[in-house]
């Protein structure tokens, strides 16, 4: 008999990532619903939902996300939203018997300043992020319940929290959107108009830690077949890399060859967010994607976007 395994946000670029990575597993019966069908923002609906679908387990990976400028300027719509799809899908999958929940959160529930690589037991250390807090602040509630609901109530309700994600299926909203596929967006425009120079926002300087979303999923499905996986695990690429960097790379795989300048005035977020992967890693799972491979992925996902006029 094949497992019922529920993807939260199934339509998202982790989602959508997840939805591969599961279903080339085989004998999965895999359950979703578009937001249009299901408003994981509704206690009744949602607690409905699972009920009526009975899945074994619920991957939660439905969220409201975006970039510093879309935290920045609706915190009220980031904190409300995230705080009640992580409070509906984890107590309705605890009153619907589900067995196993995966919550995936962000690298932001982490203190602006603390000791780098960011360990899991920094979480609550200190203060966030101001640009990103209300969504930090929803994740953190997310992972608690989970680590809550498993504690008493003996459910493997767990967690993980990926880096900064891109990849297949990315959003590319002008200004809705994370780095990567913003840059992504902004030299492609760039190259095809035959401008001059690309602006960044913030001063260039700040470290960021990338990962494949392909190489999230399959952290994912080695977690779900840990026993006992721990509470909370980081899942990130190793690695960092400056904004300023980032650019001169989407700029040589977008093809644009003229300047890359700064704006100082704009903010640059937490000056840097390199996780400690360690225990991930000591599990046996290990990402396989390079970012000048997954940039190069990405690009192609953004030019067959913009053919189909998405």
């Amino acid at each position: 008999m094949s497992k019922r395994i529920y993807i939260a946000g199934h339509r998202g670029m982790v989602g959508s990532a997840l939805a591969r990575a599961i279903q080339s597993e085989g004998d999965v019966d895999l359950i979703s619903a578009t937001s249009a069908e299901l408003d994981l923002r509704d206690q009744k609906a949602t607690n409905a939902f699972l009920f009526d679908n009975k899945p074994e387990v619920v991957i939660i990976a439905a969220a409201k996300v975006g970039g510093i400028y879309a935290n920045n300027t609706y915190p009220a719509e980031f904190m409300y939203d995230n705080l009640m799809i992580a409070s509906n899908l984890v107590h309705a999958s605890y009153e619907a018997g589900v067995g196993r929940l995966l919550f995936l959160g962000s690298s932001c529930i982490y203190p602006k300043f603390t000791e780098q690589p960011i360990r899991e037991d920094a979480l609550l250390t200190s203060a966030l992020e101001q640009t990103n807090e209300a969504y930090a602040l929803a994740k953190i509630a997310g992972l608690k319940l989970c680590e809550y609901y498993r504690r008493q109530y003996g459910r493997l309700f767990h967690s993980a929290m990926p880096c900064n994600l891109y990849g297949v299926g990315d959003n590319y909203h002008p200004e809705n959107s994370h780095v990567i596929p913003a840059l992504i967006r902004r030299f492609h425009e760039a190259k095809e108009s035959s401008a001059e120079a690309v602006s960044i926002w913030g001063t260039g300087t700040p470290l960021r830690e990338f990962l494949y979303a392909d190489d999230l999923a399959q952290a994912c499905l080695h977690l779900l077949n840990e026993v006992e996986p721990p509470s909370l695990v980081n899942i990130g690429a190793g690695e960092d890399v400056t904004i300023r960097d980032l650019a001169g790379l989407v700029a040589e795989t977008v093809g644009f060859q003229g300047r890359i300048e700064t704006d100082p005035s704009k903010p640059d977020g937490a000056p840097s967010k390199l996780m400690d992967s360690a225990l991930i890693r000591s599990l046996g799972w290990a990402p396989a994607t390079t970012l000048g491979e997954g940039l190069e992925r990405a690009y192609e996902d953004f030019i067959a976007n913009e053919k189909q006029g998405l």
